[in-house]
């Protein structure tokens, strides 16, 4: 409860932004009078800025979590998070405000980015430290099922509100009325994180002066080979994930005309059928293994994304179908992917190893698909995109292959 719950309210807030980016984008960036994606491209941009500081997360917040437990490193994501959002419920205009309104928003974006970053390597690794023998593969997919709550919840929200306001409410208040949801839902989270077991002894060793303090970059000075393994296993699951989760609802706005309402609620449907695998997969990989569930994952979006998006149409079944086929062999990355890296590295260093890495890569290939994908189609050649992401998952599937050694049954220190 103390991870998933207070990890909702972390995505919750973050994936908002993503659902109304074609909203903001009227709203904070000035229109260019020759090109409507002008201001998509900047909002994308900032959504990008924001994985800039997934990786300073990830390393100071853990780092901290190595040091002082990873209740209290939880415990300060949550409100850097709720902050964040507050930040975006009261940004100005472009109209009200000119450039202050932009300048707001990246602010915003970069406290989020903070948050998120560290939220998953404090997260994360509490999840899988509370797991019993033989079980680490489930409790690992809660980090995803409580992520993509968060995502239903926003995407749901967005949804209501694109159906029930006309379109002038939705660019006055509307879009503001999420953020503010979230900002006032991150106190329950900081509520229920502040009942929670620490579950690294090594912290309170670290207090006693029982055990020496971990450096900031320990983690790479001796386990080099395991932080870029998790680079390597990460870069076709954050691609794929922030392609299929985040971006194709308006990839699908944009090259087929699809309605934005249709969009959003295939994407809320779709949603549900991909937190329902997380269990199941992370099951299936406490039986057979990590390494077969991320290969198959790895082949499916090496082959797949280019006839798919190759087939998309502005009709509601091929989106749906579409959605789901991707999120099917998503699972076999996002299941499983804390499990992976937690299993990589020894308790005294496991947050900021496991956290520093995955962020980084994140922020370089996940944070950016959106603008990719945006600035494929400004360039007229959006079928240019899915061959970036199958290029990608090829990369990832040959280190699954050829590098990753199997830690289902190893024993967590």
């Amino acid at each position: 409860m103390a991870a998933s719950v207070g990890n909702v309210v972390e995505w919750f807030d973050w994936y908002t932004y993503t659902f109304l980016a074609t909203t903001l984008a009227t709203q904070v960036f000035p229109k260019s009078a020759n090109n409507d994606l002008v201001p998509l491209l900047a909002t994308y941009v900032v959504f990008a800025v924001g994985f800039v500081m997934r990786p300073l997360g990830g390393l100071v917040v853990g780092a901290f979590a190595d040091r002082f437990g990873r209740k209290s490193a939880m415990t300060f994501t949550i409100i850097l998070m709720g902050v964040g959002s507050l930040l975006l419920a009261v940004t100005p205009t472009y109209a009200a405000a000119g450039v202050f309104g932009p300048i707001v928003l990246v602010v915003a974006r970069l406290i989020q980015g903070l948050s998120v970053g560290g939220e998953f390597a404090a997260a994360t690794t509490f999840l899988v430290e509370s797991a019993p023998p033989g079980r680490r593969g489930l409790f690992s997919s809660f980090q995803y099922v409580s992520t993509t709550i968060g995502q239903l919840l926003a995407s749901g929200l967005a949804a209501v509100l694109a159906s029930t306001l006309v379109e002038a409410d939705m660019n006055s208040y509307g879009w503001r009325i999420p953020f503010v949801v979230g900002a006032v839902i991150s106190v329950v989270g900081l509520w229920i994180r502040k009942g929670a077991d620490e579950t690294s002894h090594v912290a309170g060793e670290i207090q006693k002066g029982e055990a020496e303090r971990p450096r900031l970059f320990d983690f790479f000075r001796h386990y080099p080979r395991q932080a870029l393994l998790i680079i390597g296993i990460t870069i076709a699951g954050t691609v794929a994930y922030y392609t299929w989760t985040s971006f194709l609802p308006t990839y699908a706005q944009i090259t087929v005309k699809f309605p934005k309402a249709d969009s959003l609620l295939i994407g809320t449907i779709s949603l549900l059928f991909f937190m329902v695998l997380q269990p199941l997969v992370g099951i299936l990989s406490d039986r057979i293994g990590r390494k077969p569930v991320l290969i198959t994952f790895g082949l499916g979006f090496t082959l797949l994304p280019v006839p798919l998006l190759g087939l998309l149409s502005n009709s509601f079944a091929s989106l749906l179908i579409i959605q789901c086929i991707g999120m099917l062999f998503l699972s076999g990355f996002t299941a499983i992917s804390a499990a992976v890296n937690s299993e990589s590295f020894p308790t005294r260093v496991r947050a900021s190893g496991a956290g520093f890495p995955y962020s980084l890569t994140v922020g370089l290939f996940g944070g950016t698909a959106p603008l990719i994908g945006t600035a494929f189609i400004e360039a007229k050649n959006p079928g240019a995109f899915p061959w970036y992401m199958s290029a990608l998952a090829l990369v990832s599937t040959l280190v699954y292959i050829f590098a990753l050694k199997e830690t289902k049954d190893q024993p967590l220190s």
